[in-house]
C-alpha cells in the first residue's frame, strides 16, 4: 500500500510539476547503456546472418535485382513515344496502339566468331517461346532480331549488321526512314533519305512498327551527323545506335501481347 501511494504521488507530481524533469533526464542517460546491452543478441543475430550467407545467393540476388530493373526500364523506354503521339491522337481520334509487350530476359551466351556478321546466341529458345523474327532488346534500346531459333538457344542478328535494316521514325516530328547496318556496332546510316527532309543531330530515332517485326516505340538510336551535298538527291545521315551492341549480358525478347492476333485467327479460320 505504501508503494502504491508513493507510485501515485509521483504520478501526480510528474503530471502537474516539473520537479522531477532533472531526474527523469539523468535516469534516461543511466538507462542507455542497457538498452543497448538488451539489444546485443539482435545485432549479433543480424551480423550472423550477413557473414553466413552463401555466394550462390548473392549471386541469385543480384541477378535477380538486374531482371527487375530491366523490366522497368523496358517499361519506362515506351513513355517518350507515348507522349509525342498524345497530340495526334488527340486530333485523328484514332484508338491508341498499345504498348504493353510480353517481355523474357535472356543471357548472352556467346557471339559469333566471324568478324563480319554481328550475331549473338542468347539462352532462349523454342521452349521459352522464342521465335524467328522475334524483336531482341536491353535497357537502352532495340538490338536486333532472332534469326534462328534453336530448342534452347537462338541466334540473334543485330541491327548494326550490313545486311539488316529497320524501319524507323523520327520522335520529333514522326519522319519516316529505314535505318541500315553498316557493320560498325556504333554506327547506323539511314537510306534513301532526301535532302530537304527535316531531320537535325540530336534527333531520337523510334521503331516505327512498320513491317510488323519489330514493335513500335521502341528507342532504335540518336541522330549524330546529317550531311547534305546539293549535287546528290539523298542527304547523308549517321545514327548512333541506342542498344549496347557489345556490352549488354542480359536481354529482353519480346515475346508480344498477351491477348492473340485476329488477323492470325481469321487466317487460321480461313485454312481451317
Amino acid at each position: 500500500m505504501v508503494l502504491g501511494l508513493a507510485a501515485t504521488a509521483l504520478i501526480l507530481v510528474n503530471l502537474y510539476t516539473d520537479w522531477l524533469d532533472p531526474v527523469r533526464e539523468r535516469l534516461s542517460s543511466l538507462a542507455a547503456p542497457f538498452y543497448w546491452i538488451t539489444g546485443t543478441p539482435s545485432r549479433v543475430g543480424d551480423w550472423a546472418e550477413d557473414q553466413l550467407r552463401t555466394r550462390e545467393e548473392l549471386l541469385e540476388e543480384n541477378s535477380r535485382l538486374k531482371h527487375q530493373v530491366m523490366l522497368l526500364e523496358q517499361q519506362t523506354q515506351l513513355l517518350a513515344a507515348v507522349r509525342a503521339e498524345n497530340t495526334q491522337l488527340k486530333e485523328l481520334m484514332n484508338s491508341a496502339e498499345s504498348v504493353d509487350q510480353r517481355v523474357l530476359v535472356a543471357q548472352v551466351i556467346g557471339v559469333s566468331p566471324d568478324p563480319l556478321e554481328h550475331v549473338l546466341i542468347i539462352d532462349k529458345g523454342r521452349n521459352d517461346g522464342i521465335r524467328d523474327g522475334t524483336a531482341i532488346m536491353d535497357a537502352s534500346g532495340l538490338l536486333g532480331q532472332v534469326i534462328e531459333a534453336g530448342l534452347f538457344s537462338s541466334r540473334v542478328l543485330l541491327i548494326t549488321d550490313a545486311n539488316h535494316a529497320l524501319p524507323v521514325q523520327v520522335l520529333r516530328n514522326s519522319l519516316r526512314a529505314v535505318a541500315e547496318g553498316t557493320g560498325d556496332l556504333y554506327r547506323l546510316k539511314l537510306r534513301h533519305l532526301a535532302n530537304t527532309s527535316d531531320i537535325r543531330e540530336g534527333d531520337l530515332l523510334l521503331s516505327s512498327g512498320l513491317g510488323g517485326r519489330f514493335p513500335a516505340g521502341y528507342p532504335v538510336g540518336e541522330v549524330i551527323a546529317v550531311k547534305r551535298d546539293p549535287g546528290k538527291a539523298f542527304a547523308d545521315v549517321e545514327v548512333q545506335p541506342r542498344g549496347l551492341m557489345n556490352r549488354s549480358r542480359f536481354v529482353l525478347a519480346v515475346i508480344g501481347s498477351d491477348e492473340p492476333d485476329p488477323a492470325q485467327s481469321v487466317n487460321a479460320e480461313a485454312r481451317d
